[in-house]
């Protein structure tokens, strides 16, 4: 049974995530401050949470920074904020995705569902064909899970190397944003694909030598985005 920790200070928003996630099988504990929820998220006892952002004590994004430093497990950010720059930050904090208030609990536990399954499959086997994939500078080892630039190695968190070893799977083909956010996030039309933007750009600051100007990771006006091979 997968456990999830809720993180939320809304007693009735928490009872409701914890009752359809109990309803699909999952165990729930709910922690109403981001203080408390931060020492519980350290324990690594949680295969995922859910993280509000406007907390008492320790704020969301605060607590979201600090868990990234002890677990690459999943977290999800629910909040009523609805700022563009927000989203971002939460997401550059190493936040996985965001569900935004007022939401469908449906939608609530196929996130869930969904992002568990990637984050499973991520850390129990690799799925490329080949141990190692390479173009130009950039090699990927799909067997460590790590990524070179060169000599350099590059810290990716667990979605930007999903995102990286997708496109490196699939030189030259373009994808728009919401091809990305399902075949990546393998979720069908239920996110903000302001989120497949985030990760793009973090990858290009992380590997491209002039992320303005990529080489690697490029733009198709219009259409969405490609892994350049040559």
């Amino acid at each position: 049974m997968h456990k999830v920790l809720i993180i939320e200070d809304d007693p009735d928003i928490a009872a409701i995530e914890r009752d359809y996630l109990e309803l699909n099988g999952y165990q729930v504990e709910i922690a109403a401050d981001g203080t408390s929820g931060l020492a519980r998220g350290r324990g690594g006892e949680f295969d995922l949470i859910l993280l509000d952002l406007m907390l008492p004590g320790t704020d969301g994004f605060t607590v979201c920074r600090q868990l990234r430093q002890d677990t690459d497990i999943p977290i999800l950010m629910v909040t009523a904020r609805r700022e563009d720059i927000d989203k971002i930050r939460g997401l550059g904090l190493g936040a996985d995705d965001y569900i935004e208030k007022p939401f469908s609990p449906s939608v609530l536990v196929a996130r869930v569902n969904a992002h568990l399954a990637r984050y499973q499959r991520l850390t129990g086997a690799a799925h490329a064909p080949r141990a190692e994939l390479q173009v130009g500078e950039i090699r990927l080892n799909t067997q460590t899970h790590r990524v070179y630039v060169g000599d350099r190695e590059v810290n990716l968190k667990n979605r930007e190397y999903e995102l990286l070893l997708f496109l490196m799977l699939h030189l030259d083909m373009v994808f728009s944003r919401e091809d990305l956010y399902e075949k990546v996030w393998g979720l069908e039309a239920m996110g903000d694909n302001a989120t497949v933007a985030v990760h793009i750009n973090r990858l290009r600051e992380k590997l491209e030598r002039d992320p303005s100007h990529p080489r690697y990771i490029q733009t198709v006006w219009g259409v969405g985005y490609r892994f350049q091979a040559q």
